[in-house]
């Protein structure tokens, strides 16, 4: 180990390295770290998953520096709050001794209350919780302080009708007052116990600079044994329907009904001391106690699952590993990394819904068991006290429905921790799981207030009294059964947000119920039954009927179906996939408006907002499936007729796709076209529609690609000349024979041949396998053969083997998960919009969403489009592209040793390798898709732009209040470009395309609908003379000066300066294009042809440069 030297006083420590001898670096390991190395050997999968864990846990614990700080606080605030003076007794209405400027932090509802009330300095102070059980964790360092409210101040009977919380926030609003006077107190407001409005809470900070390194959060306590906790069985009533109404009620309390919530937040402020104790005992026997502890907070917050109302904070965390320790679940001897494996195993594996977990020394017997029923009756989960068997120590009720998503949580990470493809590490304890991420539908609940009226509806008014009239966390608990009787298999998971901590000033009265943020909820949908779009229900004559009508409503109706049943069933709306999507999104509208009273103004659906970016033509209801479906079915059919053409020398041995429409990867997919005849002049020599000269641009008809391999034959030439030949020559035949024998309209060509059907053009192109092997050979005038690669035989390759095996995988892939190809269209909409599409292709973009269906870890596979375009987002901008490979597992061909060989053979080749490097199981070590592209200064601004959207994005979904629309992400910052180039909308065939369509279109000579026959004129195929601009002023001379880009719809080209190219040059002949000489005393330099160069953009493109804006402030020359 380094040896620690001091240099002086004010200096900090430097450590320097000991020189070791040659029989110490060759001594033989000891016995200890043998033990390390087995350790790591039996427990991780490697030694570096070990080390990551214990770096992680430097991290969040507390350095003996901070807790020295934390003491001194502690100190000073104890030393304070013991001087706390005493004041006269007043009625408990009386505030008038509180001064302006603090306020009490309940709401006084019902105001009136008996009883007496004084000021007086606490029992005693003491440190509870998590920092003196050594599980305090950062970055939220919070500390928590018991002060003991004197017995005098209390009386037996306070448990009844509020009157101890309202002495308890009446006892910390009194401290509050008196520690405002003090300089040794920074920062003070009120915020409640994990939401829970009826224990406020003071919070403190440590004044100047010191203020953000800890909160000291104060808690009143009753004195140990002032109440029976007996009196806080579920059962039993606390809160007096009479005092609650205001009207005189006669009723015994053997008739009022129980208030288990009531009562388990009073129980909670008995017990504190008791827990301490008992996990102390608990953590002396385990070592790792502390740091088991930690990890599994770090897991829950990673989740959003440690904090708000209801939520499995770190007290309970430390409760369940107690259990765990004490059942013998588990061992004291465990490392920290083994308790928080079997404790997650443990969560994964038992229904905490069902089996309640006791500390009692006899969990068998009929007390526990009656507790049990009680918590579940309602809806809750909870963990008995080791010394009571009825009074519960969490006290924090928790729902069944967050219950479930622990469960759910745990499952998902047992399911990975193995898998040595999975960053084990990284997906269970470094990724951030939010809801807007996590779920596959979101929606909320708006106008919260609304929720009173649900309480009448449902006739609520004893839950009400339970919650204090809390109504929002009162009919909370009937929503989610609701829904899920509603929703039924269609989800996996049905979840909610926890309801923040509130947080406010001592001078302001604590914020309504109403004033926190809206409910919002979220659905894992089930994919093959989430969007049908019928509900059978029971038979007529079944018992059930009359509770299926009573859920559904009027929605309701008797119908016969195909199998002779009659049965009640539920029709929703939806004919394209878009809106089959949303039937989960009708059915929570039908429902809350027909039990729940909430009217569909309040229903705010999130979970297809951004869909509407890639839905295609007029017709809003489309999101591109149907289309492509048409396009892969006519397909489909002109494959089948090419394996059956007859006449040809040489047979087919494949027909494979490759284009994205066949894998429901285009972004807007070909469309079935019918012709406008009068718009176009007919070419009699090649029957083809040749538009007439003045009508704009005719559409853009974007040809598919097939890939047509013939069998191979010795009669096939070994000169790459005569195999082109030969592949024109079977176009021609190709032609002639579908003409022949499908009346198929057909245009030969060199290198393809296009086919009219169905209103789609098809461009076959027939393949020879041995050719890339051709071209990559070459005789030297030695006449010696030489085998080299070549960027000809790559390109050629790649178009006729890879790509097509890419679509037809990805196609596969599209049949297991229906939202894909949505998710990749949302995808490479947004690279074309942010003008990325020339560095991150659409075959890359196609592996990348493919990567998050295929390794979903944390997360499951997508459910739906806009989530796939979140996690594309995230992926891009927190993958670690410099260190590691992102390997997309096609068709699950990989195995561990593989992931090993790409991963090493990637750091040892790193500086040779492309920036973003893309493994596949066809590709291993070279990533052939991302060789040309991005660059590294292109791949940092798409990390940039993906971080900035992907924020902007989340804010824009959650937030309602936000006036502009999602589409603000798509729409590239312009500013930092030198020129930008407008162009005649009339000659943009894609105009319909840009993200702001515009309000004018033109006719372009085509009628939307199905195609019926093959169609006699062939269109003008492939022509966007947009993008045949911009490739030739990439090739002219121009390029040597700009870097050119494109925006989506093509109604606007920008062009950036290169910096080599905007600076002053000494004179060259040689590299004078575009450039003029400028000679300043005895010195020539060349500086940019401005105005000659800005003239050629509009000569080249003339008719269809509308003009050329040059942005003059941003250049330097």
């Amino acid at each position: 180990p380094p040896i620690k030297v001091k240099k002086s006083n004010s200096e900090e420590v430097a450590y320097r390295p000991v020189k070791l001898s040659r029989s110490d670096l060759y001594r033989p390991p000891t016995v200890e770290e043998l033990n390390q190395l087995k350790e790591a050997e039996s427990l991780f999968h490697c030694s570096l998953l070990k080390m990551q864990m214990e770096e992680l846990l430097k991290e969040v614990t507390l350095s003996e520096r901070r807790k020295l700080q934390i003491d001194a606080f502690i100190a000073t605030v104890t030393k304070l709050l013991r001087a706390v003076p005493s004041s006269p007794e007043v009625e408990i209405n009386d505030l008038s001794w509180l001064s302006n400027d603090v306020k009490v932090p309940i709401l006084l509802l019902p105001k009136t209350q008996k009883g007496k009330f004084h000021m007086a300095p606490p029992a005693s102070v003491d440190l509870i919780g998590s920092y003196p059980l050594g599980t305090c964790t950062k970055p939220r360092v919070v500390v928590d302080l018991a002060v003991t409210i004197p017995a005098d101040i209390l009386h037996p009977k306070d448990f009844l009708n509020q009157r101890y919380p309202r002495k308890r926030a009446i006892y910390l609003a009194g401290l509050a007052q008196y520690l405002t006077a003090s300089s040794d107190i920074g920062s003070m407001s009120y915020s409640c116990l994990h939401g829970n409005r009826l224990r406020p809470v003071l919070l403190l900070s440590p004044p100047g600079k010191d203020s953000s390194i800890m909160t000291v959060r104060l808690h009143a306590c009753p004195p140990p044994g002032f109440f029976k906790p007996r009196r806080f069985h579920p059962q039993m009533n606390n809160i007096r329907t009479g005092w609650y109404t205001g009207e005189n009620n006669s009723q015994s309390e053997i008739s009022e009904p129980p208030t288990p919530h009531y009562n388990s937040s009073l129980l909670g402020d008995l017990l504190p001391r008791a827990h301490l104790q008992f996990l102390s005992a608990v953590s002396a026997q385990c070592s790792a106690f502390p740091d088991g502890v930690a990890l599994l907070k770090v897991w829950l917050r990673q989740r959003d699952l440690d904090q708000g109302t209801g939520c499995f904070n770190g007290f309970l965390a430390s409760m369940l590993l107690a259990y765990l320790l004490t059942a013998r679940r588990i061992s004291n001897t465990m490392t920290a990394y083994q308790l928080l494996r079997n404790t997650l195993n443990f969560l994964a594996t038992t229904d905490l819904t069902m089996n309640g977990i006791s500390l009692a020394k006899d969990p068998d017997s009929t007390a526990v068991s009656d507790q049990h029923t009680h918590f579940r009756h309602w809806q809750t989960f909870t963990i008995l006290h080791p010394k009571s068997d009825l009074c519960p120590t969490g006290l924090n009720f928790n729902r069944l429905k967050q219950i479930s998503q622990l469960q759910h949580e745990a499952s998902v990470s047992m399911q990975f921790w193995d898998d040595p493809m999975v960053d084990g590490f990284h997906s269970l304890l470094m990724t951030p799981k939010p809801m807007i991420r996590t779920s596959d539908h979101i929606f909320q609940l708006c106008e919260l207030v609304k929720l009173q009226s649900s309480c009448k509806k449902l006739n609520l008014l004893s839950e009400l009294m339970d919650h204090s009239g809390n109504y929002v966390h009162t009919v909370l608990p009937f929503i989610l059964s609701l829904l899920q009787r509603g929703l039924g298999q269609r989800v996996i998971l049905l979840t909610h947000s926890l309801s923040p901590e509130p947080e406010w000033l001592l001078e302001s009265e604590p914020p309504k119920y109403k004033a926190q943020p809206p409910l919002t909820f979220g659905l894992l949908l089930r994919p093959e039954l989430a969007m049908s779009v019928l509900e059978r229900g029971p038979p007529a004559d079944s018992p059930k009927a009359a509770e299926f009508r009573q859920l559904w409503g009027a929605r309701s109706e008797l119908r016969r179906f195909q199998d002779g049943g009659i049965t009640e069933a539920v029709l929703w709306e939806g004919e394209s996939i878009c809106q089959k999507r949303l039937v989960p999104q009708q059915i929570i509208t039908h429902l809350l408006q027909l039990h729940a009273d909430i009217p569909e103004s309040c229903v705010r659906h999130v979970g297809a907002i951004v869909d509407d970016v890639i839905k295609t033509g007029n017709k809003e209801s489309s999101t591109g499936e149907e289309e492509s479906l048409r396009v892969v079915q006519s397909y489909d059919d002109l494959s089948r007729k090419l394996w059956k053409l007859e006449g040809l020398p040489l047979s087919i041995t494949s027909v494979q796709g490759a284009h994205p429409s066949l894998r429901y990867t285009q972004v807007f997919p070909p469309l079935s076209l019918k012709f406008d005849y009068s718009f176009f002049d007919k070419q009699k020599t090649f029957q083809q529609l040749v538009p007439k000269e003045g009508k704009p641009c005719p559409a853009y008809v974007n040809p598919i690609t097939v890939i047509c391999h013939m069998e191979g034959s010795g009669k096939w030439p070994h000169d790459r000349l005569a195999i082109r030949h030969i592949r024109a020559a079977f176009h021609i035949r190709l032609g002639e024979l579908l003409k022949m024998q499908h009346n198929y309209t057909c245009r030969p060509c060199a290198t393809h041949l296009d086919v009219l059907k169905d209103g789609f053009v098809f461009r076959i192109q027939v393949a020879y396998h041995r050719e890339p092997q051709v071209l990559r050979e070459r005789v030297t005038p030695e006449g010696l053969l030489i085998v080299r690669d070549n960027e000809e035989a790559q390109i050629l390759e790649m178009n006729t083997i890879h790509k097509p095996l890419l679509t037809s995988t990805l196609h596969g892939l599209q049949q297991q998960h229906p939202c894909f190809g949505a998710a990749c269209r949302l995808a490479k909409r947004w690279l074309g919009a942010q003008l990325f599409s020339d560095d991150i292709t659409e075959d890359t973009a196609d592996l990348l969403v493919a990567y998050l269906f295929l390794q979903p870890a944390p997360f499951t596979p997508p459910g739906s489009p806009q989530v796939g375009f979140l996690r594309f987002l995230h992926l891009l901008s927190s993958f670690d592209w410099r260190n590691n490979p992102l390997i997309v597992n096609l068709n699950k061909q990989f195995t561990a040793a593989d992931y090993t060989e790409i991963k090493n053979d990637f750091m040892a080749s790193r500086d040779f390798l492309p920036v973003m490097f893309i493994a596949t199981p066809k590709d291993k070590n070279v990533s052939m898709w991302t060789k040309r592209a991005p660059t590294v200064q292109m791949l940092q601004r798409v990390v940039m732009v993906a971080a900035e959207s992907l924020k902007v994005l989340e804010h824009q979904l959650i937030d309602g209040c936000q006036i502009q629309d999602v589409r603000v992400v798509l729409r590239p910052p312009l500013e930092a470009y030198d020129v930008l180039i407008h162009l005649n909308p009339k000659q943009v065939p894609l105009l319909d395309q840009a993200v702001d369509r515009p309000a004018v279109n033109f006719s372009r000579g085509v009628v939307l609908g199905n195609v019926v026959g093959s169609g006699t004129k062939m269109p003008v195929t492939d022509y966007n003379p947009v993008a045949l601009y911009l490739a030739e002023l990439r090739v002219s001379v121009i390029p040597s000066s700009f870097q050119f880009v494109l925006r989506q719809g093509g109604g606007l080209q920008a062009a950036l300066w290169k910096v080599p190219a905007a600076s002053c040059q000494q004179t060259e002949t040689s590299q004078m294009s575009a450039r003029i000489a400028e000679v300043t005393g005895k010195e020539a330099k060349t500086v940019p042809n401005v105005e000659a160069i800005l003239e050629d953009f509009s000569i080249i493109g003339k008719d269809l440069v509308k003009s050329v804006e040059a942005r003059t402030e941003r250049w330097s020359f």
